[in-house]
């Protein structure tokens, strides 16, 4: 199957199939703007949406948390701030955007793919990915990468974006296509690097969809949550 210039390659099932080595480098080559970009891009929601996570697993009461796809730390800081009594690590498999998450304060990482987490069975009390599993070359493998490392009662939670249902779908689908990615090339300086973000956002899991998935993978009282009119979502899952 051929690659596509967005880095997509097909899909199988529920997982959409992503060039692993694409995702790595475009992130590598974002790591220095990576965190102006968002908060622009989403005009600032972005850190509420993070904050809002961050107060529900505190209120889970982890000892050992994994936030994995973690970047430049945005979503591990916010746990960590939360939580102080909770160990946090934040994963990923770019080196260069774990750089940033150490200097802004993150006191554990490690590179580290979500498909082969180098964790024992049973190791965390949670589980966090913040825009990161719709990245992944397959959605249910790293699904159940993360119910093994998650000890029995403990909690998962996906935060990603989605489309919003009603007269809003339209325009969004319209700024997503067109004008997001020209604004994340310009502030970034690497025009090509969001080229694959509304498709895949397109054809990641959304609502029901999503939460079936997971109960698929092992999870039960799974939850969906919608986030500003729906242009994001917070799913939640229990081992």
């Amino acid at each position: 199957m051929a690659k596509s210039k967005s880095g997509v390659t097909g899909s199988v099932g529920s997982g959409t199939i992503q060039d692993p080595e694409y995702v790595r480098e475009a992130f590598a080559r974002i790591a220095d703007r990576y965190v102006t970009t968002n908060h622009v891009l989403s005009l600032g929601t972005d850190i509420l949406w993070r904050r809002k996570v961050a107060r529900i697993v505190r209120g889970w009461k982890p000892e050992r948390v994994l936030d994995i796809a973690t970047g430049t730390g945005d979503l591990a800081l916010e746990i960590q701030d939360a939580c102080p009594d909770a160990e946090v690590i934040g994963s990923d498999f770019c080196a260069e955007m774990l750089e940033h998450a150490k200097a802004r304060g993150l006191a554990k990482t490690l590179v580290a793919d979500a498909l082969a987490l180098p964790f024992e069975d049973e190791s965390f009390d949670a589980v966090t990915v913040a825009f990161g599993l719709r990245n992944m070359a397959s959605y249910p493998d790293a699904l159940k990468e993360m119910h093994r490392v998650l000890r029995p009662g403990g909690h998962l939670l996906v935060l990603d974006f989605s489309l919003p249902e009603g007269v809003l779908r339209r325009p969004y689908r319209w700024y997503l296509h067109r004008v997001l990615p020209k604004l994340a090339g310009w502030l970034t300086r690497q025009p090509d690097a969001y080229e694959y973000l509304g498709g895949s956002i397109e054809e990641f899991p959304m609502g029901g969809e999503m939460t079936r998935l997971m109960d698929e993978c092992g999870f039960s009282e799974t939850e969906a949550c919608p986030l500003t009119f729906g242009v994001a979502s917070i799913y939640t899952g229990r081992r």
